[in-house]
């Protein structure tokens, strides 16, 4: 094991699988820290519910759990090193960030429990709860939310990124690299956070806008993951020049990171789309009920005075 002279751990040996999973902390592992930090914040807030006495899903705890889980194993382990050097480990790391954690932590509906269990009122212990409902109501945040930047946003994270020499401006340093997996994490919850739906959001929209949102960018992530697999010459510098000793064939290792974006165009896409539909389906059960209950307590009034409009407008034409 190495460090640069940034502080940031550096591969000596050739990737292996037991080698990408084993955690290396360094200096530049801010998201790993933060995945920490969010974890038990979270367990903190669910433990408050307890106590006082509210139950919460246990489903949306362990969506959470995996989302932390996830994103430490991205950033925290011999993924961020190898990350530095192999293309393929970088897209791996792409593809789990912007597209496997968001879907857990989001389905863990952090927003709403923070809304739960944040004390109330108008003192100084209000605050947070306060302003995360603030921040939730703003112009700002309804523009963040808005589809014509989510979507934009999240093709150019692949397209405005890799085909340009943003990447390899990016990857010339830690900082550079930690920004990069920062913004494929914060596009993947921008992207998702609306069309999941599991929290309040500033922006809403129904069930058919959702997956339409949903299913727009699929055919371009996926001509993107083609692309990159298809290309006989090297789409970024960065991995150019892997160590000797490793033996990897970088043409080879590209057409291996674009079959994993292009896996990644269809699986997470498929469980989002099922987790909308299930929402929609259940939403429409529950107004079901909910209108049979009104039926139930006035009697069929509203049924009643609609047959009545109905025998009105008959009398009149007569």
């Amino acid at each position: 094991m190495q460090h640069d002279h940034t502080g940031m751990w550096m591969p000596d040996e050739p990737p292996t699988w037991a080698r990408l999973f084993i955690p290396r902390l360094d200096g530049w592992s801010v998201l790993a820290v933060v995945s920490v930090v969010l974890l038990v914040a979270y367990l903190v807030g669910v433990a408050r519910l307890h106590r006082s006495g509210v139950r919460w899903p246990w489903w949306r705890t362990g969506s959470w759990v995996l989302g932390c889980l996830t994103l430490f194993f991205a950033t925290g382990t011999g993924f961020n090193g190898y990350g530095m050097a192999v293309f393929s480990v970088h897209m791996a790391q792409h593809m789990v960030l912007s597209m496997v954690s968001p879907i857990f932590l989001l389905c863990g509906s952090p927003i709403t429990l923070a809304l739960r269990s944040l004390p109330r009122g108008k003192g100084t212990a209000g605050v947070p709860r306060a302003l995360l409902l603030e921040a939730l109501h703003s112009r700002f945040a309804r523009f963040l939310s808005h589809p014509a930047f989510t979507v934009p946003l999240f093709l150019v994270s692949l397209y405005g990124v890799y085909f340009t020499p943003i990447f390899d401006d990016l990857m010339a340093n830690p900082l550079g690299h930690q920004f990069m997996l920062a913004h494929f994490l914060v596009t993947g919850l921008l992207f998702f956070g609306p069309i999941l739906g599991q929290d309040p959001w500033p922006r809403t929209v129904g069930y058919p806008g959702r997956m339409l949102e949903l299913l727009i960018p699929v055919p371009f992530h996926a001509f993107f993951g083609v692309s990159i697999m298809m290309a006989d010459s090297l789409v970024v510098q960065t991995f150019a020049h892997p160590p000797a000793s490793w033996g990897i064939d970088v043409l080879g290792d590209q057409g291996s990171a674009g079959a994993i974006a292009w896996s990644f165009a269809e699986l997470p896409t498929v469980v989002v789309l099922a987790v909308v539909f299930f929402a929609w389906a259940n939403s429409d059960e529950r107004r079901g009920r909910r209108l049979d209950r009104a039926a139930e307590r006035d009697a069929d009034a509203e049924l009643a005075a609609y047959n009545a409009r109905l025998k009105a407008l008959a009398a009149q034409e007569h």
